[in-house]
């Protein structure tokens, strides 16, 4: 009886040290050797994992980084172009400077634009309601007010104002992260060039319907007139779908456009207060600040 307890022991020694041997050799053949400079990047990374980078997390951004070998389309929102000359050194390359972006809502449908049609008594969602029906004001493109872009966002940058209606943007909290533009179901958020000293003109409109229609859903829709189109001489507007779009990589903030609106819908933030005419008695009409 004792030489079969023995011969249980060895055999059970033996089996338990082969598979030792064997889970030893195959972790040894396919074991990933990771390059320490993805430590050394994760470890100045914000770790807010926003996916702002339109990668899984900070980790996975210092990842393909390494991989590639250099900061091309590589941008972290939330570190900027700090964060970027932090990481050059360390793969060697010298980071280019990119322009520093905002979120923008596009949306003007506040109560005084656009009158309330019918009243919601649902779940507080903007993706649900988006699936129901075309909203309280009736604009089917329009903000629905469900606040989904509020709650999106981690970095405190947002809320929803009590008197518009409209979610509003903390520009010195945004860091340009993108959620709350995958949260929007209708797409009035963008991301846009903060532009110099903070300046910025837009189409404050999504709405893609006709222009008799679209005016009588919000007073301030663009109708798709194409005014604004002519009048910029930098080809940085383009009219498609009765709706006008402002390209920010061509536009130069001459302002044209917000002049020949005729609904307003084009809007400029952070402008100096444009010059008045003013007449004097005797003189030639001047003008002044």
């Amino acid at each position: 009886m004792s030489t079969l307890i023995i011969y249980v022991i060895v055999s059970l020694s033996l089996l338990g040290f082969l598979s030792a041997v064997v889970l030893y050799l195959i972790a040894r053949k396919f074991r990933v050797v990771e390059d320490p400079r993805i430590d050394e990047i994760a470890a100045i990374l914000p770790a807010a994992n926003c996916g702002g980078c339109g990668f899984a997390g900070c980790r996975n951004f210092a990842e393909v980084i390494v991989k590639k070998g250099n900061l091309d389309n590589m941008f972290c929102p939330v570190g900027g172009n700090d964060l970027l000359r932090q990481i050059g050194p360390i793969i060697g390359v010298e980071a280019a400077e990119q322009d520093p972006m905002i979120a923008v809502v596009r949306c003007s449908g506040t109560a005084a634009h656009a009158p309330l049609k019918t009243s919601y008594d649902g779940l507080s969602s903007c993706f649900f309601m988006h699936a129901l029906y075309s909203g309280e004001n009736g604009c089917p493109n329009g903000c629905l007010g469900g606040g989904d872009c509020v709650i999106a966002c981690t970095f405190g940058a947002m809320y929803m104002d009590p008197v518009s209606g409209l979610p509003v943007v903390v520009k010195d909290k945004c860091v340009a992260c993108g959620a709350c533009v995958k949260a929007c179901p209708r797409k009035i958020i963008e991301l846009r060039k903060r532009g110099k000293k903070d300046r910025r003109i837009f189409i404050s409109c999504m709405n893609t319907e006709k222009g008799a229609v679209a005016r009588k859903n919000c007073a301030v829709a663009c109708i798709g007139c194409g005014k604004c189109v002519k009048e910029c001489r930098f080809d940085a507007i383009r009219l498609e779908n009765n709706l006008a779009y402002i390209d920010f990589l061509k536009c130069t903030l001459c302002r044209k456009c917000v002049e020949v609106c005729p609904t307003g819908s084009i809007h400029e933030l952070n402008f100096p207060e444009r010059r008045k005419p003013v007449a004097v008695e005797g003189k030639q009409e001047i003008t002044v600040v």
